[in-house]
């Protein structure tokens, strides 16, 4: 691929919400409170079940409440063990604490890009209730496998897919082969609404359960011989909700053009010395999330933090990310190591892209990546 290929390629800007929807956000927020109740939320539900081809579609105010939500309505709660992946992010372990379950750290494959499944059936336990799966970065890994894997085991599967809407795996989008899949509205996902999240599921209960959850228990759900326990306020707002209606209707677009910015820097930084280029989502059906490359230098955690001082935003640098289970709010869980979670994410460089990065940005990050790898001195 020629830069005129990746150029010609590019899709239309997408860094304007349309006229249209700023005057329906502005009629919006004119006549609320509005007595009838919002029909955005609604709305949103029944679109991003149709789009997805789920039964049902819960949102609720972040990706964090979907989680805790989802893992709620599945009765997992003080008791039960949750096995979550180290390579993660902490907001992906806080809901498992927040239902009063215990995390359970798995390593992930020497590449990062699926669980360790031998690690994984060790760390099983009698208590253990579910799989949280988290696509960090976009990438899904292998979520048939561990879908078989949680039956043989009697585990629900609740996919944490953020960071993952429009991947695929096997053709199918990830968040909807587990029991319940979770996603964010958080700006700088694919899909945005600036905050929220939502949950997919199939199952009719998980489904009612949730909505009661998000909303104090009201309506409560049938108990079902369980004990009534007290909800959160995790509904989603209905400004968000009319934003985010308007971005899945131009969501192809959207993706699109998130697959063309991590598609541009690969090709702009092929056979820089030191920057092994990973993952192209042009040949996978991975969305793109963030720019992947492996740093085959000394102190690739150094360099980038180095990085992102020189104006390269990244999850390392920038962010500070760490395995979750060597994070020390999280120590009182932590067992055996994670060492594979604890090489990739030391040795991987993930550029934080938005719908902003117009390809002079790119093009200007691909420059100060070559040019500081090529001087990297630590």
């Amino acid at each position: 691929m020629t830069p005129g290929n990746v150029r010609r390629a590019a899709p239309p800007d997408v860094t304007e919400l349309d006229e249209a929807v700023v005057a329906d956000l502005a009629r919006l927020l004119a006549r609320m409170p509005d007595p009838a109740g919002g029909v955005h939320g609604p709305a949103l539900e029944r679109e991003l079940a149709a789009a997805t081809g789920v039964r049902h579609a819960v949102a609720v105010s972040s990706g964090t409440a979907a989680l805790h939500t989802a893992l709620r309505a599945l009765h997992i709660g003080p008791g039960d063990d949750v096995l979550v992946p180290a390579l993660s992010v902490i907001m992906s372990v806080a809901p498992v604490i927040h239902a009063g379950a215990r995390p359970v750290f798995v390593d992930c494959d020497p590449t990062g890009t699926d669980l360790d499944y031998d690690d994984l059936s060790r760390k099983i336990t009698p208590s253990a209730k579910a799989i949280l799966p988290v696509y960090l970065w976009g990438r899904p890994g292998d979520p048939a496998r561990l879908a078989r894997m949680a039956r043989e085991h009697g585990l629900a599967v609740v996919e944490d897919a953020c960071q993952a809407q429009g991947s695929r795996a096997d053709g199918r989008l990830v968040g909807t082969i587990g029991d319940v899949g979770c996603f964010s509205l958080k700006d700088g996902k694919v899909l945005w609404a600036g905050e929220g999240g939502y949950l997919l599921t199939d199952r009719d209960g998980i489904a009612q359960r949730a909505r009661s959850f998000r909303s104090h228990q009201l309506p409560p759900p049938p108990q079902n011989g369980r004990p009534a326990e007290v909800g959160y306020n995790y509904r989603l707002a209905e400004p968000l909700a009319l934003i985010a209606r308007a971005n899945l209707a131009r969501f192809h677009t959207l993706a699109a053009r998130r697959r063309h910015q991590a598609s541009l820097l690969a090709h702009l930084l092929t056979g820089t010395p030191g920057i092994d280029v990973t993952d192209v989502p042009a040949r996978k059906d991975w969305n793109g999330y963030s720019f992947l490359a492996t740093v085959r230098m000394d102190e690739p955690h150094a360099f980038c933090e180095h990085l992102a001082r020189h104006g390269v935003p990244n999850s390392v640098g920038t962010f500070g990310l760490i395995p979750a289970d060597q994070r020390p709010a999280l120590a009182p869980f932590t067992t055996a190591p994670c060492p594979n979670a604890a090489a990739v994410i030391d040795r991987t460089l993930a550029v934080v892209l938005t719908d902003h990065d117009d390809e002079q940005r790119l093009t200007d990050y691909a420059q100060t990546i070559s040019e500081e790898a090529r001087r990297w001195r630590p």
